[in-house]
């Protein structure tokens, strides 16, 4: 039984301009419906695929910020998000989330700067910005993934070493045992070996499911560090 708070994606292209660059985004084109089936789905994809372009999507019909932060947070220094949310509609399931973070690394330094204005002395600030970039963003989502929450995240591993990956794997299954469900934009391979998720590939032309070892990010991985010399030797030659 599907018990996510997000179980499908549908879009009418009806509402969406004829001259919208969101109609050249090949795997979007034509796309209509989107099932959501685990509790961590990965979008991945080629850049300008069109991953963090339904996410964001996703997440101002949602009701989150576009450049991050809870429900609460309203805020803007570059208004650059597509019109792909008002032509997206969101299938929730039964139950409803009691909280929700959309956490995005290019823009956590905004995230981190509206936190210390909106602190107050019962909301103290948790100075994020007195912190390395990928101190801050962990120490960001470890204060926000909370039981029972629906979370957006968009490459989380842009702000994190390799181990500290694994420390945010820990931390979205932690919350997953608590009722939270999560969709993560991401190029890692480490956070893509979460167990049993969702993998929708946005590469050949369409939406798609795939499994692990079928992702560029693994392939090109393995690759490297299996044959580090040629590649390198191929590459640079």
């Amino acid at each position: 039984m599907n018990s996510n708070y997000i179980r499908e994606l549908v879009i009418d292209w009806s509402k969406i301009d004829e001259q919208s660059y969101l109609r050249d985004i090949e795997a979007l084109r034509g796309q209509t419906k989107i099932e959501i089936k685990k509790p961590v789905t990965f979008f991945v994809g080629e850049n300008g695929s069109g991953k963090s372009t339904l996410l964001e999507a996703i997440a101002i019909k949602y009701g989150f910020n576009p450049e991050g932060g809870s429900k609460n947070y309203s805020f803007a220094t570059y208004d650059s998000h597509s019109e792909l949310f008002n032509a997206l509609r969101i299938g929730k399931g039964v139950r409803h989330a009691k909280w929700g973070y959309f956490l995005r690394a290019e823009s956590f330094y905004n995230v981190a700067t509206k936190e210390m204005e909106y602190a107050d002395i019962l909301h103290p600030s948790e100075k994020y910005h007195e912190k390395s970039h990928g101190e801050g963003f962990l120490a960001l989502a470890q204060k926000q993934f909370k039981p029972n929450g629906f979370y957006l995240l968009d490459e989380p591993e842009a702000a994190l070493s390799p181990q500290r990956q694994l420390t945010l794997l820990a931390l979205v299954n932690q919350s997953v045992m608590q009722g939270s469900q999560f969709i993560i934009v991401s190029h890692s391979p480490i956070l893509l070996g979460y167990p049993d998720a969702q993998i929708l590939a946005f590469d050949d032309g369409k939406v798609h499911n795939c499994k692990y070892e079928e992702t560029n990010s693994f392939r090109i991985m393995e690759l490297f560090i299996n044959n580090r010399e040629q590649v390198l030797n191929k590459l640079l030659d």
